[in-house]
């Protein structure tokens, strides 16, 4: 490259365009903005749905502007606040399994790229063939059931989210860009292998701890499938999707039972609980999204390329 060029770069001066290049840069523009308003409206609709009574969604359909403003959705599904108690375990199962997760997955990942390590290759191939191949679900209930004896308890929910081996691959293929003279400078000045991967390992994974991070999060925040095979109705508090999906299952039950017969249709909000189950699901996920965006973007691009 030219001095002049790098000059001109050095001293932040504009490009100029071209026409086509500001047509098609213009194209850009207007299609990732029509892109935009078309995710976004869904959840636009899901939001006003569950603010309008139910006797305007089934005449009318979903509204992006509620009509009959009304809070009952909402009414019913905190009733008994139980759904505070579900919201509460879920935060606590996915801190926790967050935490844990990332410590055992990003331990994993950069052990299995030490050169010095033993048999990394075999373990490393494990890994991977439990990823293609299962025993199937009767084996694994059995296993949880019979052998861990995890019935009835949180752990049966916890452990199972904790890694998986396609986390474990991508922070393998993210440490990898790490330059192995790296951990032989901190050899060389005396520390151990700890001290190395939390003192100079951790603090250059930052982009793939945010997005194995958000991976076990959205993890741990939309589980119900293990709650329903592990958790009977012993269990008081549930995790919040499982309850959610209880809540909805209960008000179809009583519209098509005996007592339901008593009550019109319209009084009960079957359509817009379910949307307000869906806005008090994906709320706070969407909330923390963009404090980790730009770390989930950078990370999945470096485990992608690697390899």
């Amino acid at each position: 490259m030219a001095k002049k060029d790098l000059d001109l770069m050095d001293s932040g001066a504009k490009i100029k365009l071209g026409t086509s290049d500001k047509i098609i840069r213009g194209f850009g523009y207007v299609f990732v903005t029509l892109y935009c308003i078309c995710c976004i409206i869904p959840f636009i609709i899901i939001v006003s749905s569950s603010f309008t009574s139910e006797t305007v969604i089934r005449a009318e359909g979903a509204q992006l502007i509620p009509k009959d403003f009304t809070l009952e959705a909402y009414n019913m599904v905190a009733k008994g606040g139980g759904i505070w108690k579900s919201y509460v375990l879920t935060i606590l199962l996915t801190v926790v399994g967050t935490f844990l997760g990332l410590a055992i997955i990003s331990m994993t990942g950069y052990a299995l790229q030490r050169k010095d390590f033993p048999f990394r290759n075999a373990i490393s191939f494990y890994i991977y063939f439990t990823s293609l191949f299962s025993a199937g679900l009767a084996p694994y209930y059995l296993l949880m059931t019979q052998t861990y004896h995890l019935q009835d308890s949180y752990l049966a929910v916890l452990l199972p989210l904790m890694m998986s081996p396609w986390l474990i691959i991508l922070m393998k293929n993210f440490v990898k860009a790490i330059p192995h003279e790296i951990t032989e400078s901190g050899k060389i000045d005396g520390a151990g292998d700890m001290k190395i991967f939390t003192s100079l390992i951790l603090p250059m994974i930052k982009p793939a701890l945010a997005t194995i991070g958000l991976f076990l999060a959205l993890g741990y925040w939309n589980e119900w499938y293990q709650s329903s095979l592990f958790l009977s109705a012993k269990v008081d508090v549930k995790p919040l999707q499982y309850t959610l999906y209880e809540i909805v299952n209960k008000i179809d039950a009583l519209r098509n039972s005996v007592a339901g017969q008593y009550v019109t249709l319209t009084d009960i909000p079957q359509q817009s609980v379910k949307m307000a189950n869906a806005v008090l699901a994906t709320g706070p996920i969407i909330l923390l999204y963009p404090f980790v965006q730009r770390y989930f973007i950078s990370g999945i691009t470096v485990g992608a390329v690697k390899g």
